[in-house]
């Protein structure tokens, strides 16, 4: 048996992904720049002239005052972003699990320190009757861990053998691709919705912003809010985007960023496959959606792979060089309703 090979041999584009992905980090920059600022200053009536900014043991030893406090955790998390940028400038693609993660725990890092500040030195005369440090210290450090090691997860660059353009894409059904019988194809490709993700990115941020105001005690926990917006932002960031497999196992369309949940059809499961041209309109708008035109995975309009199942219903996914993978599919299907001898 030969080694796995690729169907398709240009390499993808993945600008809507990159795209999303910029945007969602200049959500998450802003977002954390403006909490560290704005989580001091919004709690300067009920914080000492010099706040209690580092312990010893449990103690505070050191103090900044108010001003400083909330701008000196935000210089450093602009000198962070300015040099994830940079980096990300010469080395863009290979290391960018590397770069997000890096972003994602520093973030959570400065926030979470912040939090901590304003709540200890909350209602205090002084900055040395601040509160000690204990516990808040080992939950914020495994949280800028997780989130770390979730944010390199989910933008790690797959090893693909890389999909087309759109420019193949076809309004008829695709033929069938002629493959020797030693060898093993797949063809993958992707497609994401960058306002989409942006959008999640906003969304989670929100629901961030409120959890850590009830944390540092401005205010009391709001859980309503916090968990529409943090339902919504999963909700959202699982369908911005889609990866879509086809190896002799059939379809798979794992969805967001981990590729999970997913949509799984067989090659016995399915009558045909074919390239058509789709919009948001025809399909009653973006994301998921079911009319009666079937299941569509609507992420931009233009070329989507289309598969007719032995149910009679159609699902369809907006992704790049959906006719090479209606071909394969083709293939697939034609050897699994072959009977074998």
């Amino acid at each position: 048996m030969k080694d796995e090979q690729p169907v398709t041999d240009r390499p993808a584009t993945g600008r809507p992904a990159r795209r999303g992905a910029l945007w969602a980090a200049v959500a998450w920059t802003l977002g954390v720049l403006a909490l560290l600022v704005a989580l001091p200053l919004a709690a300067r009536d009920r914080l000492p002239e010099q706040v209690a900014t580092h312990w010893s043991g449990r103690n505070p030893d050191g103090s900044m005052p108010l001003t400083a406090a909330a701008l000196f955790p935000a210089g450093i998390w602009l000198l962070v972003a300015l040099g994830v940028a940079a980096a990300f400038r010469f080395r863009p693609g290979q290391a960018r699990g590397h770069f997000a993660a890096v972003l994602a725990a520093t973030g959570v890092l400065l926030t979470g320190a912040q939090t901590s500040v304003v709540h200890a030195n909350l209602d205090r005369a002084r900055w040395q009757d601040a509160a000690p440090m204990g516990i808040e210290v080992v939950l914020v450090i495994v949280a800028a861990g997780a989130a770390g090691l979730l944010a390199w997860f989910a933008t790690r660059t797959p090893a693909t053998g890389g999909t087309g353009g759109t420019e193949n894409a076809t309004a008829h059904p695709a033929t069938a691709l002629e493959v020797p019988a030693d060898t093993r194809l797949v063809w993958l490709s992707h497609a994401a919705n960058a306002w989409m993700q942006v959008t999640a990115a906003v969304l989670g941020l929100g629901a961030a912003g409120i959890a850590l105001i009830a944390a540092s005690g401005l205010s009391g926990p709001n859980w309503f809010t916090a968990v529409t917006l943090a339902v919504g932002a999963v909700v959202l960031l699982l369908s911005s985007s889609v990866q879509v497999r086809v190896t002799a196992a059939g379809l798979y369309v794992g969805f967001g960023p981990f590729g999970w949940p997913a949509r799984r059809f067989a090659p016995e499961d399915l009558l045909s496959a074919r390239a058509e041209q789709r919009t948001a309109g025809q399909t009653g708008g973006w994301g998921y959606r079911i009319n009666n035109r079937g299941t569509t995975v609507m992420l931009r309009g233009g070329d989507c792979l289309v598969v007719r199942t032995r149910r009679g219903s159609d699902f369809a996914v907006s992704v790049d060089d959906a006719e090479r993978g209606a071909a394969l599919l083709n293939t697939l299907i034609t050897g699994a309703a072959t009977p074998t001898r």
